[in-house]
């Protein structure tokens, strides 16, 4: 078996640029898929932290004809609150205009009491305003509709009867939230105040549960669990993961593909060197076993080089993290201006497997054709 290694070790410092244009290569697939797959890793862990601390809570009680996804149900969305719950912050929706401008944009109003402590979004700077009809509105609508902290703007909205109505609003703050569905086209009020414009006292769209809320049910009422509202964040993310799978799937391939041909070619050049090997008395299957140890210790070597270039990379983008366009967080999920990876030890033990395997099933398919090599015409260098 030593022998082999080092014959393997000599044949490839043989091959020189070879050699180092095929480890490069390789090198390069192993960066990239743990790279990737960290980034969507990181992006799936802020994404979820963040829409857990601006919205989910630790999961939310709604009303049965609600659907967040469907602006339709919110006219019929909502119910009065149930008896004997604890632990939960009531929040109303209902649905209004904005004219910024003299522009005219669809908004949903979000009622939410001042002093609550279920999510992070800064409520108390409404409890602490002093400006009339107080909202909080997030960074992202604020550039939108081209507000600032301190301007007024007429709201129109429905109320129970169907009659419109109309007030002027100031935004008393602007909160920036990486998440959209509590920014993009949402403005905050004290519920009280959005009950007695709507005269809908009493009336609640959902809760957001707390640490203490034990997940029951009641009548007109679902729980849906942390779980279960952050499964949309992980169906989208895993489908993202595995459309940019491609770029390195290709990359690998070629990597392999490189490193076939180069089986190939030493095989058939080499012949006379195999029926010398057999001829000194190497059984055939120690002989295919050189080869594909040869081919196989390009992934070996290309996972060294990885790591001379690469974990200083990881490390680097751990600490600074990759930038994320303004036009790339428009997507309706939670992604913040920086992501970070995360390298977890099972992503870059299946990436080593992955490519070390691969690396030596391209290598022994080539070299089965020494098994019906005849030596005589191996010696003799004739073709086979």
């Amino acid at each position: 078996m030593k022998l082999t290694f080092n014959l393997a070790l000599k044949n490839l410092y043989g091959s020189g640029l070879r050699t180092l244009l095929n480890v490069l290569v390789l090198s390069l697939s192993f960066v990239i898929i743990i790279l990737l797959n960290s980034v969507m890793d990181g992006w799936n862990a802020q994404a979820k932290k963040d829409t857990i601390a601006w919205e989910y809570g630790t999961g939310q009680l709604q009303h049965k004809n609600y659907n967040p996804l469907d602006s339709f149900t919110i006219l019929d969305g909502h119910g009065p609150i149930p008896k004997n719950i604890q632990g939960l912050t009531p929040i109303y929706v209902h649905q209004a205009a904005v004219f910024p401008q003299g522009r005219m944009m669809n908004i949903h109003l979000k009622g939410i009491p001042t002093n609550q402590e279920g999510i992070i979004l800064p409520t108390h700077i409404l409890e602490q305003s002093g400006t009339p009809s107080p909202v909080l509105i997030g960074k992202r609508f604020a550039e939108s509709a081209k507000l600032k902290t301190g301007d007024s703007v007429l709201l129109r909205w429905r109320d129970k009867n169907g009659t419109f109505d109309a007030t002027t609003i100031t935004v008393a703050g602007v909160f920036d939230s990486n998440v959209p569905t509590v920014d993009e086209r949402q403005i905050w009020m004290p519920l009280e105040t959005l009950w007695a414009m709507t005269g809908q006292a009493g009336e609640v769209t959902y809760f957001i549960a707390g640490q203490n809320y034990q997940g029951l049910t009641h009548e007109n009422w679902i729980f849906k669990s942390q779980k279960e509202l952050l499964s949309v964040i992980e169906e989208l993310i895993n489908t993202k993961k595995a459309s940019s799978s491609f770029m390195y799937i290709l990359l690998l391939a070629i990597a392999l593909l490189a490193i076939f041909d180069t089986q190939v070619l030493s095989i058939f050049r080499r012949q006379r060197e195999i029926g010398t090997y057999i001829a000194l008395g190497m059984t055939r299957s120690k002989v295919v076993s050189l080869f594909t140890l040869e081919g196989s210790a390009y992934s070996f070597l290309a996972l060294i080089l990885a790591s001379l270039y690469g974990i200083p990379l990881f490390v680097y983008l751990t600490k600074m993290g990759i930038p994320v366009a303004p036009a790339d967080q428009e997507i309706g999920l939670a992604i913040a201006d920086r992501i970070f990876p995360v390298y977890g030890v099972s992503l870059v033990l299946w990436t080593i497997v992955l490519v070390v395997l691969s690396a030596t099933v391209v290598s022994y398919l080539p070299a089965r054709k020494i098994a019906k090599l005849n030596p005589v015409l191996a010696l003799k260098g004739k073709q086979q």
